[in-house]
């Protein structure tokens, strides 16, 4: 799909056509749409195309001869599987033209949602190396709102664990900690790109950009400390429970254990005085509670060793 926007009079406006100082958005854009953008900006297809690939890394692409510059990020997702949330991240790049602001991803993204909607303040596509650094610092801050939700999750999760130790609340956990695997190898990647174009000069930056870039590198860093925090809390408490439930299965089979013994003992006395061969009491009247009372006395001898023993 194929969006353009610009800012007019301070408000950002969709338009029908390209012009200078707009911002266009290609989400999993067709061929066609890479094309008519390509040659109405000059910008080149294999810049537009990086982004399109799912295992692409982030990085900073500069075509000098061109003036133009790539910036490829990683962006959180969230998508909704069977009964929970999954959480990931996609290529998100955005092509810093002479004219133009480009931005491509394979779907869309709450990211050019927000900046669509008017949610973002003193946008303007005019000065594309803020509305850049904007870009960048709403994406740091939605990877923070991402693991605040995961961490939610997480408790949750516990306290259902707590209650019932099935398979289903492992499996949720086991899908959050992949998250977080996903979202501190995006967020490190982030990272460097972030620390290169406050370091290089690939794109003019003023007073103002710099310090909003400093920002989103102290955002970027937060949320990759979050992200260690969490993946740490996560990794502890599946150990933990991980102990518990075999320590519950020992308990389990050490009381089954107990119980086969103390039911022995009756089975014992019953299979001694029913063999056809001649037995003690074997003509006394009082004969079978004779042996039931041994029985019972064999028993609660067995049951009181083993108590002593803790084995209840």
């Amino acid at each position: 799909m194929l969006t353009i926007y610009k800012t007019e009079e301070g408000r950002l406006h969709e338009v029908s056509e390209v012009q200078p100082g707009c911002w266009i958005n290609l989400a999993a854009p067709t061929a066609q749409e890479l094309q008519k953008v390509s040659e109405a900006t000059g910008a080149l297809p294999e810049l537009l195309r990086a982004a399109l690939d799912e295992e692409e890394r982030s990085h900073i692409e500069v075509e000098e001869d061109e003036k133009q510059t790539l910036i490829l990020v990683d962006i959180p997702r969230v998508e909704k599987e069977r009964e929970h949330f999954v959480y990931s991240t996609l290529p998100f790049g955005i092509v810093h033209c002479e004219d133009y602001i480009i931005t491509v991803c394979l779907t869309d993204s709450v990211l050019v949602d927000a900046f669509a909607n008017g949610q973002i303040k003193g946008l303007s596509t005019a000065k594309k190396t803020k509305f850049i650094f904007q870009l960048l610092f709403y994406n740091a801050g939605r990877f923070l709102s991402y693991l605040r939700q995961i961490d939610r999750a997480g408790d949750r999760v516990q306290e259902e664990m707590r209650r019932s130790y099935r398979n289903k609340e492992l499996f949720q956990m086991m899908a959050l900690e992949k998250s977080l695997v996903y979202f501190s190898t995006s967020l490190k990647s982030n990272e460097i790109v972030l620390e290169k174009l406050l370091r290089v000069n690939i794109i003019k930056k003023y007073e103002d950009d710099e310090e909003l870039l400093e920002d989103v590198i102290i955002e970027n860093k937060q949320a990759i400390e979050m992200c260690s925090i969490y993946r740490d809390i996560f990794s502890g408490t599946m150990d933990a429970f991980a102990s518990i439930i075999s320590n519950n299965l020992n308990i389990v089979m050490k009381l089954l254990a107990s119980l086969t013994i103390v039911l022995a003992i009756p089975a014992l006395f019953a299979a001694y005085w029913g063999m056809n061969v001649p037995v003690p009491f074997e003509g006394n009247p009082m004969g079978f509670y004779i042996v039931l009372g041994l029985s019972l006395i064999g028993t609660l001898a067995t049951v009181f060793v083993l108590w002593k023993k803790k084995m209840f």
